[in-house]
């Protein structure tokens, strides 16, 4: 082989192992950045995994809210209508969270499938639901009754 065709080959391979690097650390951050949705009742079948980063939603249920008198700690139940789980909270709620809204929260799963959030997201503004909380309603049938029990409050409000 020439040394003007090695010289070439060893630059083709170089680049082509520059490309394959830069290929496998965008691969790698993004993998890192995936956050999958789960509804309460795949976290309470035990479909969620733990000790990794996921996103959980559907409706805050009446009377679950609890505050920690001492510290900003919240503790509240989500529900898609067929199960619930119990998500911790430690920070400032959005001021749009409460009883009977649509949330999405992030967060790793513990030992006693309780979510320890580092991010709770409140919909936006009275008619707003998370799609993929919409999804789950939809699934477990309780997107009727969520939705009745807006149009009531609508109606009382008037």
């Amino acid at each position: 082989m020439n040394p003007v065709r090695k010289k070439r080959l060893f630059i083709v391979l170089a680049i082509l192992a520059g490309g394959g690097i830069a290929v496998a650390l965008a691969l790698s951050a993004l993998q890192q950045n995936i956050n999958l949705f789960y509804t309460p009742t795949q976290i309470a079948n035990g479909d969620a995994p733990q000790d990794t980063r996921i996103r959980a939603g559907g409706l805050v249920e009446n009377g679950s809210v609890k505050r920690s008198s001492n510290s900003l700690e919240t503790d509240f139940v989500v529900t898609d209508g067929a199960k619930s789980v119990t998500i911790r909270f430690s920070g400032i709620l959005p001021d749009l969270f409460r009883e009977g809204q649509g949330i999405v929260a992030m967060g790793k799963l513990d030992s006693d499938r309780v979510l320890i959030a580092d991010e709770v997201l409140a919909k936006h503004d009275e008619n707003y639901m998370p799609p993929e909380v919409m999804q789950a309603l939809e699934q477990s049938g309780m997107k009727q009754q969520h939705d009745a029990a807006q149009a009531a409050k609508q109606g009382g409000a008037q």
